[in-house]
């Protein structure tokens, strides 16, 4: 059974930092950690934006995308690390916001930066077994950083949703593979009542990132060798150097024309569990029918969820239905760190 993309749909905030910014406050090197990090400011989220309404969001424009009623929709799945409630699913409020209660299911997902891509292989496995007519994944984060923290120069805010079905007269993108790698490799975390998440320096590079990253596209890129990719794309992690991101890619032997030019990181940050599927809506919004993606999502804790997707003639129709991603990243309104301070809760009144 084909199974694949019907729509999707971005959400950014307007809000910007520069990294410049952060670092004049810590009293770091500003050119350093851009040419590093590569990412020049991030997105924060406004003061009465969250997780819940990022995802309500993204799917209101995955929907107005679409065209389908909503009645359709059997499952709703929000995969994040910073979920505004410890007990009430996000998901609920998305489901109930685009119109698909109440005969449907729905769960919050976590698994670190992959948990949006997790909920597509959730929605792909009801979809494919006929038990749902379409699902809806969504991968969206107002991500935490500690004061000081490094993650307070990548940690963005931001969430996709993507529509799954298996009509092939809606399918906008076929979703032709998927591969997971998976270990319990504790690179990074957060306990119950922390604020912030902590991080294991000698476990996030090689046995964490490139470990998981390289192991679940090899054998995904194996399965489908002999196929060109016009256009590829690789979730890298910000949290890893610039000398150090291009080694998955060279390692799996892509060239940089298969990289998808105008990609998002350096103008919004990571957005944790929209990040990898951010990089395929900014893809699609690009790609011309008979392009290939392949895009591989890393999740500390840790996993890679690795996806070979075919455009179909569709993406011409739904595409100016709703905005692109980078429609979405233009007009930023740059606030200092205070005022970033304000927006994140990271000032606390007794």
């Amino acid at each position: 059974m084909t199974i694949g993309i019907v729509s999707y749909g971005a959400y950014v905030p307007r809000y910007r930092i520069k990294i410049e910014e952060i670092a004049r406050l810590w009293g770091d090197n500003a050119e350093a950690l851009k040419n590093g990090l590569m990412v020049y400011e991030k997105s924060v989220p406004d003061i009465d934006e969250d997780t819940a309404t990022i995802a309500v969001e993204a799917a209101r424009y995955a929907m107005a995308r679409s065209g389908v009623d909503p009645g359709r929709i059997g499952a709703v799945y929000t995969g994040s690390e910073s979920h505004p409630y410890a007990v009430k699913p996000t998901s609920t409020i998305v489901a109930q916001a685009i119109g698909a209660t109440p005969h449907m299911t729905a769960a919050d997902f976590e698994f670190a930066c992959k948990a949006g891509t997790a909920a597509v292989q959730a929605c792909m496995g009801l979809v494919g077994s006929g038990m749902i007519d379409l699902g809806m994944a969504i991968g969206a984060d107002v991500a935490q950083g500690a004061p000081g923290d490094a993650l307070e120069y990548t940690a963005a805010a931001g969430g996709v949703a993507c529509l799954i079905g298996r009509k092939e007269s809606e399918l906008a993108a076929i979703i032709e593979d998927t591969y997971s790698f998976t270990t319990d490799t504790p690179d990074f975390w957060r306990r119950e009542g922390r604020p912030y998440p902590e991080h294991g320096g000698r476990f996030t590079g090689d046995p964490g990132y490139f470990k998981h990253v390289t192991n679940g596209a090899k054998r995904s890129s194996g399965k489908n060798s002999g196929r060109s990719l016009k256009i590829m794309i690789m979730r890298f992690s910000t949290s890893q150097t610039g000398s150090s991101r291009p080694k998955p890619q060279k390692i799996l032997g892509f060239t940089k024309a298969q990289i998808a030019p105008g990609l998002v990181v350096p103008k919004i940050g990571n957005t944790y569990s929209g990040s990898c599927l951010m990089g395929i809506a900014a893809t699609l919004d690009q790609a011309k029918p008979g392009d290939r993606i392949f895009a591989t999502a890393f999740g500390s804790g840790a996993g890679s969820d690795a996806f070979s997707i075919t455009v179909t003639d569709r993406i011409e129709e739904i595409r100016n239905r709703a905005p692109t991603v980078s429609e979405l990243i233009k007009d930023p309104i740059y606030i200092d760190y205070a005022r970033y301070a304000k927006h994140k809760g990271k000032i606390r009144l007794a």
